[in-house]
């Protein structure tokens, strides 16, 4: 291995081989004056995997770097560590994380949605913390349609299996029907974990002659190109990528998760990274670039399930459930014995050097002897010299248009069509109970869901602490985002995105604390397209300011497109933590008892742009965003916080997807109640009962409260607030005609879903 002479074995790559392995002209001119000569094939396709967008976010960064990224809890820099970490107190720290696995799974449902959960919690372990739930974000298109169902079914059930297996709860998330997601699903994977606060692991790399091991599964074939083919619009070729698409093992990882933990308990262990998008050399490049040190490798020395793999087979493979780890020099014996226990591959396949005088690190991989590769890991990094770029971007000629709608020009719902709605609604794929899906995941398991009895508009998990047994706060999460409106318009629809995350987290009694997210949107050398990620950072970076939840990281999922169904509705999903430090102040959104009264906090509007009633009752596809005001919806919850303090409440539930007849709805059918409600003549019924205009809220009040209610309401909150009704035994009734027994909106509402993917 002291051979200065680079080589893999193949003829030098040529523009048009760049070409093909998605790298531009130009970034091949780059390469070629970062190494001071033409790259052979190995070091071209690292290259071209590090500098994709799955990598290297170069279509991005420069809009992400504006996003509020600081606070007073933020324990780690967004985006420099395998998750985000912040402070909840007491000497413990949450680290929690979103990303994609579209592609994959638009190919393969089931092991791109597995692989998903399993890399997404290796992000969080990594870290030193344990997982202790998950959350995912689904997008499907027409439910109608055999490939929807089929689609929807293996992802349901990779996710299902793998959680179940690992022996993480899913407690929540969320599923989205849209014919412009047909060729395009999205599959996004949340997952949280606690560790102490001086037991972080870093993703880094120092000290010369520090051992450098790969542990876990053996490397194979599966998912080489992976972020390649994840960085370009999925075609009728597609299906030839399929060796993209990685296969998981879930007990392999529950033995990882626990080994993992294990060695960074002992104090040895320099720096870890999970092998995810790029595998090995995603992982050398990232660490050694971060340590500002280099790293000599050699391939020979990587298990492998399958033989005569080539150089840069070993180096790309996405094979999943696997580690780099560095590890202080004489300490390999430790770790090696750890991994041995838990029957787990742990091989020493390098070393780290020193930085050269000109770099600040190099890696060296060899294979039968040879250097088949030398790179600078400083160049190949996001943040180091991978290419970033400013796109052109154009608003879209629906955007002016879809401003037009005129509600005048959409019939009111008459008393005699109130029935026929609400069916309609109660019964839609996207408003209707997920159960047909939840069913299929463990909930339960460690026993710490707060919310599975007790429905919330947010999941709610207990902070477990073998150290305080009497330990009882909880960590609070939700995923959210109404792409449609972000499609009308996408700085007020990702405003609503963040806002309706902490609102979810308000409204069961926990206090925001920072963000995730999940940006996924369609090719982005598409002006019109790039125009929409760029409004949709800007909105979401003012609510995120305006809440004071800074950006941890997340992931940017592009190319989500296709030429038959062009791309999706740009789809910036929130992932949102929250801290409930006192479990008497957890909130639920069920009615408790008959009698009680029924109020609306917020203000009604003449408004049902964008709404699910208006776009798929009314079949009226082109209207803007819901009304919204980022200074209300605020003022609104600070008002509800207190509300939950003082106890004035008996239930709380926010007013979103479906207005405020669904929100009523789900509050009663819990518990078997009804209601007895008035509409507001002010306002039109359909906008009254069926709009979606936002900051409202909808909460249930005991008789001998309502005074110290409405004046704390309006002396002291100074928020608007309605009186709608009461709580019943049952029956749903407005205005004194009864629309539906609550025992047939409850089976609508339960078991639409599941016929539908009968």
């Amino acid at each position: 291995m002291t051979s200065t002479e680079v080589h893999d074995g193949n003829a030098l790559p040529t523009v048009e081989t760049a070409r093909k392995l998605g790298v531009l002209p130009e970034e091949f001119d780059r390469i070629r004056e970062i190494l001071g000569r033409t790259p052979n094939f190995t070091e071209l396709s690292i290259f071209s995997v590090m500098w994709s967008e799955h990598c290297s976010y170069k279509n991005s960064i420069v809009w992400l770097k504006t996003l509020p990224r600081d606070g007073e809890r933020m324990l780690a820099k967004a985006g420099e560590e395998n998750a985000g970490l912040v402070d909840i107190g007491d000497g413990l720290a949450c680290s929690f994380k979103i990303e994609s696995h579209n592609h994959p799974s638009a190919l393969e449902p089931y092991q791109g949605a597995a692989t998903g959960v399993g890399g997404i919690n290796r992000d969080i372990f990594t870290m030193g913390a344990r997982p202790i739930a998950q959350l995912n974000s689904l997008r499907f298109g027409n439910p109608e349609l055999a490939k929807t169902k089929w689609l929807v079914k293996g992802v349901v059930k990779g996710i299902g299996d793998y959680g179940n297996a690992f022996g993480i709860p899913t407690v929540g998330g969320e599923v989205f029907f849209d014919e412009c997601y047909n060729t395009n699903p999205l599959v996004n994977a949340f997952s949280a974990g606690i560790v102490e606060v001086g037991k972080v692991a870093k993703a880094t790399s120092y000290g010369v002659g520090n051992p450098v091991f790969i542990v876990g599964s053996a490397t194979g074939k599966d998912g080489i190109h992976g972020a390649t083919f994840a960085s370009e619009d999925i075609t009728d070729k597609s299906n030839e990528k399929l060796p993209a698409v990685q296969v998981g093992d879930p007990f392999m990882e529950k033995l990882l998760l626990e080994a993992t933990l294990e060695i960074i308990e002992t104090g040895y262990v320099i720096g870890i990274q999970d092998m995810g998008a790029a595998g090995i050399i995603c992982s050398t490049s990232e660490m050694s670039a971060k340590g500002e040190h280099g790293m000599i490798i050699d391939l020979d020395k990587v298990p492998t399930r399958q033989s005569n793999m080539h150089g840069w087979e070993i180096l790309l493979s996405e094979s999943q459930e696997r580690m780099l780890v560095v590890v202080e020099k004489g300490k390999e014996h430790i770790i090696q014995g750890i991994f041995d226990k838990w029957d787990l591959h742990c091989a020493q396949i390098g070393e780290v050097v020193a930085a050269g005088p000109n770099d600040a690190g190099r890696l060296h991989f060899y294979q039968h002897g040879a250097l088949i590769a030398d790179v600078p890991a400083y160049d190949l990094v996001l943040g180091g010299g991978a290419p970033q770029y400013h796109r052109e971007y154009r608003e879209p000629a629906y955007y002016q248009r879809f401003k037009q709608f005129e509600i005048s020009s959409v019939p009111d719902t008459s008393a005699d069509e109130l029935t026929a709605v609400a069916k309609h609604l109660l019964s839609h794929p996207n408003i209707a109970s997920r159960r047909w899906v939840y069913e299929q995941y463990d909930s339960m398991v460690g026993t710490a869901n707060r919310s599975t009895n007790r429905p919330s508009d947010a999941a709610l998990v207990r902070i477990r602490d073998v150290k305080r047994p009497d330990y009882s706060k909880g960590i609070a999460m939700t995923v959210d985002c109404n792409s449609r409106y972000v499609n009308a318009d996408p700085f007020v629809g990702a405003q609503i995105a963040v806002s309706e995350a902490a609102r979810n987290l308000t409204c069961t009694g926990a206090e925001p604390l920072a963000v995730t997210n999940n940006l996924n949107f369609g090719n982005p050398y598409v002006p019109e397209v790039y125009w929409q990620f760029v409004q949709a950072v800007k909105g979401m970076g003012a609510a995120c300011l305006k809440f004071g939840t800074p950006v941890t990281g997340g992931n940017v999922s592009f190319y989500n497109q296709s030429s038959d169904d062009g791309p999706v509705f740009p789809t910036p999903t929130i992932g949102m933590i929250g801290l409930v430090e006192n479990p008497e102040h957890q909130m639920t959104l069920d009615f408790k008892e008959t009698d009680d009264l029924i109020y609306m906090i917020g203000v009604a509007k003449n408004d049902i742009a964008s709404s699910e009633y208006l776009y798929s009752y009314r079949k009226v596809k082109e209207s803007p965003a819901p009304q919204f005001d980022l200074e209300e919806e605020y003022t609104l919850h600070q008002g509800l916080k207190t509300l939950i303090q003082q106890g004035m409440v008996q239930s709380m539930h926010d007013v979103s997807d479906g207005g405020l007849f669904v929100a009523l709805a789900e509050s009663a059918m819990p518990r078997g109640l009804g209601f007895q409600v008035s509409t507001d003549k002010n306002y039109r019924t359909d906008a009254f009962l069926f709009g979606e205009a936002q900051s409202r809220v909808l909460v249930s009040v005991k008789p001998s409260q309502q005074g110290a209610f409405q004046k704390l309401l309006g002396a002291d909150l100074k928020l608007a607030h309605t009186l709608l009704g009461t709580v019943t035994a049952k029956d749903f009734v407005i205005d004194s005609a009864t629309v539906m027994t609550t025992g047939e909106a409850k089976d609508l509402f339960d078991n639409s879903l599941g016929k539908l993917m009968a």
